[in-house]
């Protein structure tokens, strides 16, 4: 199991002066492996905090195995499926982790999960009127399951909400369908008449 860290839109000292007390106590060292940001830590304190609570930092590096994380500006309009599910495509990754509307959202489309944590400060965007909901994900990633936790700051209170999303193998089409997956087929004992062929 590898639990992640989601985090983005910071603005810390620029919009904001710091995360949410209670989301500090939540996020302790030793718990967490990975941290992915979709950017705007904005100081140097900031992303060091983020590093005692792992060392494994990264922020808006592209493509990082199958998981993308982009800041979110490069996306017009801003959020938009269609176009993040573009910037999936070219990134080749099956989770794509966005930022830039200080929105959460979690939503799988055509069997690519989007993921935007959201702005931990809840810190003013400027898109609409109010104030953001501070957020952040925490992801738990066993193969091809991704388990999404979203801690909210709402009324005072963090609220969490779970959210799982399953990688479909790829159809290619007209190949039949098998329900034995590779890993249940019996491997050759040595000496047997099908040891060492090529299938």
């Amino acid at each position: 199991m590898v639990l992640v860290l989601v985090i983005g839109d910071l603005h810390i000292p620029h919009r904001t002066h710091d995360l949410p007390a209670k989301f500090k106590k939540l996020l302790v060292p030793g718990k967490i492996q990975q941290i992915l940001c979709t950017g705007n830590v904005c100081d140097k304190e900031t992303y060091e905090y983020l590093k005692t609570i792992s060392p494994d930092v990264h922020v808006v590096k592209g493509d990082y195995d199958e998981i993308g994380v982009i800041h979110g500006h490069q996306c017009i309009p801003t959020g938009d499926i269609d176009s993040l599910s573009s910037i999936a495509r070219q990134m080749d990754v099956d989770v794509l982790i966005s930022g830039h509307t200080h929105t959460f959202q979690a939503v799988e489309v055509d069997n690519k999960f989007f993921v935007n944590p959201g702005s931990a400060t809840g810190a003013w965007t400027g898109s609409y009127n109010g104030d953001p909901i501070p957020s952040f994900a925490l992801m738990d990633i066993q193969g091809p399951v991704v388990v999404t936790y979203v801690y909210q700051l709402i009324e005072g209170e963090v609220r969490v909400e779970k959210v799982e999303w399953r990688k479909e193998p790829e159809a290619v089409p007209g190949a039949p369908r098998s329900t034995v997956m590779p890993q249940n087929i019996p491997s050759p004992t040595p000496g047997s008449p099908q040891s060492g062929s090529v299938w």
